[in-house]
């Protein structure tokens, strides 16, 4: 077990995940990296309205799109396959970040995704730096690692 339960995310292979093939589908995996990361940030105590926009809550000041993204795969995952994302955090400047997951069946790297994030204030649109809430999420993430600032 991680150290950091919320660096751990379990998820279950549905039908609906799959193609025509009967394996995962490329799609369902960036988007199981980012659903990984909401989840992540819940159980870190972070409202997802404290980050994302279009909830009933105040909308954030800003914003976190995905300015690069790609995934790998190396083994097949069928329906009812058990996974779990194991989510690596990095900082990559003050306003950008990244979000790697490796997916694992048993003790077995199935495939991987990243995500990396660009912070841009939601108004303005320009570059800013990370929202706090972030900020704490990824340094309580990478205690004990060497981060660049």
């Amino acid at each position: 077990m991680n150290a950091y339960p919320w660096l751990e995310i379990p998820r279950t292979v549905r039908f609906s995940d799959t193609d025509a093939a009967g394996v995962m589908h490329f799609q369902h995996l960036l988007g199981w990296c980012h659903q990984a990361w909401e989840d992540s940030l819940e159980q870190f105590g972070i409202p997802v309205g404290a980050v994302f926009p279009g909830g009933r809550s105040d909308q954030p000041s800003v914003a976190l799109p995905i300015v690069h993204c790609h995934a790998d795969f190396r083994a097949p995952m069928y329906v009812g396959d058990a996974a779990v994302i194991h989510l690596l955090p990095k900082r990559i400047d003050p306003g950008c970040f990244e979000v790697v997951s490796e997916i694992s069946l048993n003790t077995q790297k199935v495939a991987s995704g990243c995500l990396q994030h660009l912070a841009i204030d939601a108004v303005t649109r320009q570059r800013c730096s990370l929202p706090e809430p972030i900020e704490r999420w990824i340094e309580a993430s990478t205690l004990g690692q060497i981060q660049p600032l």
